[in-house]
């Protein structure tokens, strides 16, 4: 670990970011290393669900940044970082298989391979997993039986398997709806796809997705993690919509060495909002709201307590 005089000498320059490519098949995947000067560690930031680009801006009506501001702020902390497009999206969209043909296995193996690189570029070891969302799940399959990992930042990432989420958030679906969305999950969840389901319900059960639901949702992200020996950081915030204090919890009880930390006030996002749902959505797109006090500072303070 730096010496303090030296790690504030050492980001007078600001850090310089740099667009790279990662190899890959059918096309590279593309990303952004945010490097301060001599960094004492680097990350790479995994994206959460859906159409997530490498800043954490989703065409879906997101454009809070979050993996942006995160970058920036474990850079003023000495951390370099990777953030990136996952297979398929944005930059990436070139190496994204047919919808059919992507299984959760693909983006565990891109986290290893961006671990590997993200390493070698700052000439460490060893590379941090900072997943946000599902990222915090793909880090916790990716982690398996690799020795690029220095650790884990699991942040906002569901405890139990999807399904048990997913029940939670359908559950206010009105009838035969919710029946029918229930029914649907089980027959996933047992490998097995579904030949009928309501318009109203194609946009989370088409048939081209199936595939990808059958690998991902028999994923205990609790199991994995109690098979995982090195440092984890686990935060969560309060007035989180999507994933809940329990699934921190329910992490935290797998993995009894690791670092909880609950942010008081903090939404899905990592930003600071209400538990009102729509103050707190409206921080989704608010492009000019920093992250919640403490969370790169906590996160930043983690990694550097733990370098290899």
């Amino acid at each position: 670990m730096l010496p303090p005089a030296l790690l504030a000498a050492s980001l007078l320059a600001g850090p310089v970011s740099t667009e790279i490519a990662l190899p890959a098949q059918p096309a590279p995947l593309h990303g952004t290393l945010l490097t301060p000067d001599g960094p004492s560690a680097v990350a790479v930031i995994l994206p959460g669900s859906g159409p997530t680009d490498r800043d954490g801006n989703s065409p879906l009506g997101v454009a809070a940044a979050t993996y942006r501001l995160l970058a920036e702020g474990l850079a003023e902390q000495g951390i370099a970082t990777v953030r990136i497009d996952k297979r398929g999206i944005a930059a990436s969209v070139a190496a994204g298989p047919a919808e059919t043909d992507l299984r959760f296995d693909a983006y565990a193996a891109d986290a290893r391979a961006w671990a590997t690189e993200a390493a070698a570029r700052a000439g460490l070891p060893c590379a941090w997993l900072i997943g946000h969302s599902e990222g915090a799940l793909v880090a916790l399959k990716a982690v398996e039986n690799d020795d690029k990992i220095c650790g884990l930042v699991l942040l906002s990432g569901a405890g139990r398997p999807a399904g048990a989420v997913l029940r939670e958030q359908l559950a206010s679906l009105p009838e035969p709806l919710k029946t029918q969305a229930f029914a649907a999950l089980t027959e996933l969840e047992a490998g097995r796809t579904v030949a009928d389901t309501p318009p109203a319900l194609a946009a989370l059960f088409r048939p081209s997705v199936q595939p990808y639901l059958i690998s991902w949702l028999p994923l205990d992200p609790a199991a994995l993690l109690a098979a995982y020996d090195g440092p984890v950081f686990i935060g969560q915030g309060t007035t989180d919509l999507q994933i809940g204090v329990v699934d921190a919890q329910a992490l935290a009880a797998a993995a009894p060495k690791a670092t909880l930390k609950l942010w008081d006030g903090v939404n899905h996002l990592l930003k600071t909002a209400p538990a009102d749902r729509a103050a707190n959505m409206a921080t989704y797109a608010d492009q000019a709201l920093p992250l919640a006090p403490g969370v790169a500072e906590d996160v930043g303070a983690f990694i550097r307590a733990n370098e290899r």
